[in-house]
């Protein structure tokens, strides 16, 4: 089964960037706005327990932080994804690399980027044209994350929640 870790962002949050995705992004249906942590890998039932219990004592040792969601950036020319840029963040950074150690399976394809993907899939001109007008929307919020999730999919290609970590060693 394929199973990943994300931060999904506040309500308000999540419905500005459902406004883009209902036209831009194929994968709208499929998985609710986050923050990718880890992205998809395999694991089976022995193994997701064991995963999780790694992802408890990661969430102990993180407090609840806050992050800035800034402008919108592309990961153009790599591929057309259109996306809220998440500002550097050291727990951000943290939990990334805890989750990217021989005690996890899955490689990442791309180097640690955090964003909410609010389109991809486009054609080039359509990119362009999309990524052009979005890039003058004026992006400045602040939102607090004090949990991330371990989600699988179902056999229809949407994706749930597995688990809920809560940060901190009094979660």
């Amino acid at each position: 089964m394929k199973y990943g870790v994300v931060i999904f962002p506040s309500k308000p949050l999540q419905d500005k960037v459902n406004g883009y995705r209902k036209r831009y992004d194929p994968h709208y249906a499929l998985i609710t706005p986050h923050i990718t942590l880890k992205s998809p890998f395999d694991a089976d039932d022995q193994d997701v327990s064991q995963i999780a219990e790694k992802l408890r004592r990661i969430a102990a040792v993180h407090q609840p932080f806050s992050y800035h969601v800034s402008k919108v950036k592309s990961f153009e020319p790599v591929n057309n994804v259109i996306y809220f840029k998440v500002d550097p963040n050291k727990t951000l950074d943290s939990l990334y690399e805890m989750m990217h150690t021989d005690e996890f399976p899955g490689e990442e394809p791309y180097r640690f980027v955090p964003h909410i993907t609010i389109g991809q899939q486009l054609s080039d001109d359509e990119h362009s044209d999309v990524y052009g007008s979005l890039q003058m929307e004026s992006i400045d919020l602040t939102e607090i994350a004090d949990r991330f999730h371990l989600l699988y999919q179902l056999e229809n290609g949407s994706w749930t929640v597995y688990e809920t970590f809560l940060l901190g060693k009094d979660a």
